[in-house]
């Protein structure tokens, strides 16, 4: 690339043209860029939630920038338009699967020119999105962070609403900067790709994943992540995943403290960790093992000759495996899933 100030400067300008002809509900729902003059070894692509906005991405965008990455979270189509939304003018969101697709793809190849390595990560929708670019080019995607990605059509997604009028569903709560509802087709197309996802986790090859879940979260599956995360750790051993238990009561819109998260920072923690260490789920668990039966994380992780490939932050998600677990399952032989639910394969 020429030059990639004048590169970098052209692309910002066409997003903010495309997202100009329309108003949107405030600024903060305007596509994010955190920048360095030059590219990075490391870059994050994040998707946000499906009817929410980039803002969502602030405080994991601000934290990844201080630490060396370009950071890209792009406001996905039809979202964050200014409107009277309601059961006769619902908000103009995608009715199938594939201007997500076509975005997402657009923004990994721009994402792909400012950087060696990238990222690509989501909430909710978003991280169905990311999910589906693991699956699609697992050869162009470091790692994936799938933050309570939807996965397939369920009925508790009727938990989030207090009224339905014919297709309109409206949220329960109106999140901080996000649509007040939205037409049934629109979320059938998110429910859509994340059945695909699933699908194709039984027969192809994907990049690495971290799965990040909420026992608290009413708007999605957990079973499907741990069936997700099972299929996926079999074939990429590089593969994370982690349920936040109900004593901390994570919703769904878990990104930041505005949305209902007090603990935001440890989220946040728990994915700079897995961007930068180099350790399959194996690994984590002869780690957890070796600190259950004595061993602090320092000593632990010299004994194992791996102090090299493990982040900074690393100590605060082994501090969240569940050790006992792991020494039980040692005791009945080595198991590669996730702690504390065996799930069943479908």
């Amino acid at each position: 690339m020429a030059d990639y100030g004048v590169w970098v400067q052209q692309l910002q300008q066409q997003v903010a043209a495309e997202e100009a002809a329309y108003p949107l509900v405030d600024a903060a729902c305007r596509t994010r860029f955190w920048l360095h003059p030059a590219p990075t070894a490391r870059v994050c692509l994040l998707f946000h939630g499906f009817t929410a906005s980039p803002h969502q991405f602030e405080p994991l965008g601000q934290r990844l920038h201080r630490a060396g990455y370009t950071v890209l979270a792009p406001l996905l189509p039809g979202h964050g338009r200014a409107g009277v939304w309601g059961p006769e003018q619902p908000p103009p969101l995608p009715e199938a699967p594939e201007p997500y697709l076509t975005f997402a793809q657009r923004w990994l190849d721009w994402a792909k020119q400012m950087g060696d390595r990238v990222a690509v990560g989501g909430l909710s929708g978003g991280g169905t999105l990311a999910a589906w670019l693991a699956y699609e080019r697992p050869g162009e995607v470091d790692r994936a962070l799938l933050f309570a990605p939807y996965l397939g059509a369920s009925l508790r997604v009727v938990d989030l609403f207090v009224k339905t009028l014919d297709t309109y569903l409206a949220w329960d709560k109106t999140n901080y900067l996000s649509y007040p509802g939205f037409e049934a087709k629109a979320l059938r197309a998110m429910l859509t790709l994340g059945e695909q996802v699933l699908a194709r986790s039984r027969r192809d090859p994907c990049a690495p994943f971290f799965i990040i879940s909420s026992e608290s979260d009413q708007a999605v599956k957990n079973l499907d992540h741990q069936v997700l995360f099972k299929r996926g750790v079999a074939t990429q051993p590089r593969c994370w995943y982690h349920q936040f238990g109900r004593i901390l009561d994570i919703p769904h819109t878990m990104m930041t403290t505005q949305e209902g998260n007090a603990y935001q920072d440890l989220l946040n923690t728990l994915a700079q960790a897995y961007l930068e260490s180099d350790l399959t789920w194996a690994e984590i668990q002869d780690i957890a093992y070796t600190m259950a039966k004595g061993q602090p994380f320092a000593q632990a992780i010299r004994q194992l000759g791996w102090g090299d490939r493990a982040s900074k932050d690393l100590p605060a998600f082994i501090t969240l495996v569940d050790k006992r677990q792991i020494l039980l399952d040692r005791q009945e032989g080595p198991r590669r899933g996730p702690q504390r639910r065996r799930p069943r394969d479908r």
